[in-house]
């Protein structure tokens, strides 16, 4: 016997049951981010190699070992985007979007990394993200926070977040911290475990992000980055503390709040949540000025966030956020001339309603078996056409989830019925 055929393990399907979240997830991002003024990008699943080791760093952990990278026919390194970033900027290069403009960006889709699977993290991973280019000043990363907190009260999911802020300051004053991090972490050398003695001699700063409890208290007791902040980086920080407190956004410093990608500066937050385990970050971004200029185009400021669809709809499941698609109606039909209608009359019941949800049985079978399936169906109402029906103009309603009589209405009063019982 053939194997069954599987999907590649960490790459999940995502189920009718499970679509009816995302729909909810993707239809509520896109209402806000035109009401903030956002414009999408759609951008290619497949870059240069060399696009991600310039921007997120090779000596990171997703270029080191969780990319998805292969030779294409002609000998060019080719990889499956990690994080969509670097691709938007690239993109804004190319075409010409970022020199001397402003531009908010959002983009959605699917993201790839080579790691070991478990809740929450998955190979084939699905992000939206914000990107705004050309704005120097704090306001615009408070603007990004209070985005998000209008999406997470729109999905349920507000009380169970809280947001965590830090700054990395300038490039300079960053690589002077890190030379305090070198000088501190290996004097105790031999209590780091292997992957901190790694990152010591390549990105010391990654240490600090270490899940590893036994490194807790040498970790909350190294430098911190904000007393190694240059003037400039300070009074922008103090900025945006300010701002927050004005618009009354909780939040908590997080020292130890480094990010992975080595093109961040300045300002970087996160939105966790202790309902999801080790994968408690279902939000992250900040500020990265340099990036543009590494990538080849002149200096232009750069901030911007992604969110972790799954873990997001993970949240919402173990809130016990509820969702179920309703069908309004289930049309049933018997007879050689009702069948033959059915659909006609379908389309003219979308038309006189365009919200109506409205399923059409198929294949037959008498009316007892239609109604099971209306049933089943989860539909409020079935609409019933028979022979009688078409005879007299009229259309059967019958209530399924409610005690009611049943009723006859004439097709020219199906348009109040309607809008009485269904509000649309």
């Amino acid at each position: 016997m053939t194997d069954q055929l599987q999907s590649i393990r960490g790459m999940p399907d995502i189920l009718p049951k499970e679509a009816l979240f995302w729909e909810q997830f993707e239809s509520s991002w896109r209402k806000l981010v035109s009401s903030y003024g956002y414009e999408e990008i759609r951008l290619p699943v497949l870059e240069s190699t060399a696009l991600f080791k310039r921007s997120i760093g090779e000596v990171t952990d997703i270029v080191e070992k969780e990319m998805f990278t292969f030779l294409s026919k002609d000998e060019e390194s080719i990889t499956l985007r990690p994080e969509g970033t670097a691709g938007c900027v690239r993109a804004g290069l190319e075409h010409g979007l970022l020199y001397n403009q402003i531009q908010r960006l959002w983009y959605m889709g699917p993201m790839f990394r080579y790691e070991r699977p478990q809740k929450g993290r998955y190979r084939q991973f699905h992000q939206v993200g914000i990107e705004a280019f050309g704005l120097a000043g704090p306001d615009i990363e408070v603007e990004h926070i209070l985005m998000m907190s209008r999406f997470w009260k729109s999905l349920g999911v507000n009380k169970a977040l809280s947001l965590q802020v830090n700054s990395l300051g300038s490039l300079a004053s960053r690589n002077l911290y890190r030379e305090k991090l070198v000088e501190y972490f290996s004097k105790y050398h031999s209590d780091l475990d292997q992957d901190s003695q790694r990152r010591l001699g390549t990105n010391p700063l990654r240490i600090l992000d270490s899940k590893n409890p036994a490194l807790s208290d040498l970790i909350r007791n190294a430098p911190k980055c904000l007393d190694h902040l240059d003037m400039e980086s300070k009074k922008h920080f103090e900025g945006f503390l300010a701002l927050l407190d004005l618009a009354e956004v909780d939040y908590k410093i997080n020292p130890s709040l480094v990010r992975g990608l080595d093109y961040y500066n300045r300002t970087v937050y996160e939105w966790v949540t202790e309902k999801l385990g080790a994968q408690g970050t279902v939000c992250a971004g900040g500020r990265y000025d340099t990036l543009v200029e590494q990538l080849g185009g002149a200096p232009t400021n750069a901030v911007g966030f992604a969110i972790g669809i799954e873990r997001v709809l993970l949240l919402q499941r173990e809130l016990g956020v509820s969702l179920e698609m309703e069908l309004d109606a289930y049309l049933i039909h018997v007879g050689e001339e009702p069948e033959r209608v059915a659909l006609l009359l379908a389309e003219e019941l979308r038309d006189r309603c365009p919200t109506l949800r409205l399923v059409v049985h198929c294949g037959g079978g008498n009316f007892k078996h239609q109604f099971r399936k209306a049933d089943k169906s989860g539909a409020k109402i079935a609409f019933i056409l028979g022979e009688s029906e078409l005879a007299t103009g009229t259309i059967g309603v019958k209530f399924l989830r409610e005690t009611k009589d049943q009723l006859s209405i004439p097709k020219t009063d199906i348009n109040q019925f309607l809008t009485e019982y269904l509000g649309r």
